[in-house]
């Protein structure tokens, strides 16, 4: 497994390895969609170091839909459905790598977070895993609405995590590859996306991150959110991952 960049003369295309792994996934003190903590195996897989960017989007599609402007910015205002339906076409069919880009599944996008395998959040009994992606400190490693200006920023400004991820906590939103469910009971525990009807808003797909427009709590790890899949909004993006074939 290897790093690569998605185009050669695009700044923050890269890809980024993660080696698979068990961890747990949720946390037993954050809110009652986060539990409860399960034990989930994902696959190695690939995924952006950091969020899709302008540049990357209008690379692609030739356009920019995002309000504030800045090719090294996260790409916002784009809907899970823009993404699965027009973005995602337009990239694999113009890209051979000897595979397909696709959204991370929910597992796969709080495991690359932790960056930290087998462990739980700072906030259960394993002292070694942190509660933002990267630091106890969200200041090291996010933006939030107390220090951003309530502005996106330029990805990468911030420290990454231990995968060597940037912006996994604040900047933007992301979006995920699956349905939303209120909480892990009968969750899947092999990292594939969970995709099955619910009773429970089943129209909706997941958000993970938190971004600048919120506050600190909703930027942890293990913090879920839900949009329908056509909403688009300035603090809302998403991050690549790449499955080889």
């Amino acid at each position: 497994m290897e790093t690569f960049k998605i185009f050669q003369d695009i700044d923050f295309s890269e890809i980024q390895p993660i080696k698979g792994g068990t961890f747990m996934m949720g946390n037993e003190d954050g809110d009652g969609d986060e539990k409860p903590i399960h034990q989930v195996t994902v696959k190695d897989f690939h995924i952006g170091k950091y969020p899709v960017t302008q540049a990357l989007w209008e690379k692609v599609m030739d356009n920019n839909p995002s309000h504030f402007k800045g090719k090294n910015r996260p790409v916002e205002l784009i809907s899970w459905d823009n993404i699965t339906e027009e973005f995602l076409p337009k990239l694999n069919k113009i890209t051979s790598l000897g595979g397909k880009f696709r959204l991370p599944t929910e597992a796969e996008w709080e495991y690359a977070a932790q960056g930290n395998v087998g462990t739980r959040h700072a906030l259960s009994t394993n002292a070694e895993n942190t509660k933002y992606a990267g630091s106890d400190n969200l200041e090291e490693v996010g933006w939030y609405y107390e220090n951003s200006h309530y502005e996106t920023k330029p990805v990468g400004l911030k420290n990454p995590n231990k995968f060597g991820l940037y912006d996994m906590s604040g900047n933007v939103w992301e979006w995920c590859e699956d349905k939303w469910h209120s909480n892990y009971e009968n969750a899947p525990d092999d990292g594939t996306a969970w995709i099955t009807d619910t009773a429970d808003k089943s129209l909706y797909r997941v958000q993970r991150g938190g971004s600048y427009f919120d506050s600190s709590g909703d930027c942890r790890s293990s913090y879920r959110d839900y949009y329908r899949p056509t909403f688009r909004f300035i603090s809302l993006g998403f991050r690549l991952v790449f499955q080889v074939q």
